[in-house]
């Protein structure tokens, strides 16, 4: 009964520095993300509930996008210091992406996309929990890492409309 409890004790020791790894990184995050919006002084970002920003560059004069639309944009990845890590625009090739599915694209950008009109150019900022989580992507993005999307939505092929 006792190695019992000596092992639950320990496995709660464990979990609990585990636990203050985890608020160490959100918080070097959060301080990430904090500096970057300083960063851009009057420039206002929206804030949406699930802690995804998104910036209008420039104004689409098509209409908003919905789930089952295929959407075909440009983007730009860029780590908060703006050193780009993806791309789409070398290839000048549009992403084909059917919104809502979550196929090949993260939450964040699935989100962010519904906010972009037809013809216009957005800056998203995704929180990891909103792009590559905590455990990050190969040795490209680390875990706890926000992204900048820059995305210009060039068409959109009406799908459940």
């Amino acid at each position: 009964m006792m190695n019992y409890l000596k092992y639950g004790v320990l496995l709660m020791f464990v979990l609990s520095m585990t636990g203050c790894e985890n608020n160490k990184w959100e918080a070097h995050e959060q301080k990430l993300i904090d500096e970057y919006i300083k960063s851009l002084g009057d420039t206002a970002y929206v804030l949406y509930p699930s802690g995804l920003y998104v910036i209008e560059l420039e104004p689409g004069t098509g209409s908003f996008p919905v789930d089952g639309d295929t959407l075909f944009f440009k983007y730009k990845a860029a780590f908060t210091d703006y050193v780009q890590f993806d791309s789409n625009d070398p290839y000048n090739t549009p992403y084909k992406y059917v919104l809502g599915s979550f196929k090949y694209a993260e939450k964040g950008v699935d989100e962010g996309l519904h906010y972009i009109k037809e013809g216009g150019t957005s800056r998203l900022l995704t929180p990891s929990s909103l792009a590559f989580g905590f455990e990050g992507i190969w040795n490209i993005v680390p875990g706890y890492t926000p992204v900048l999307w820059t995305i210009k939505l060039d068409s959109i092929r009406s799908g459940l409309r």
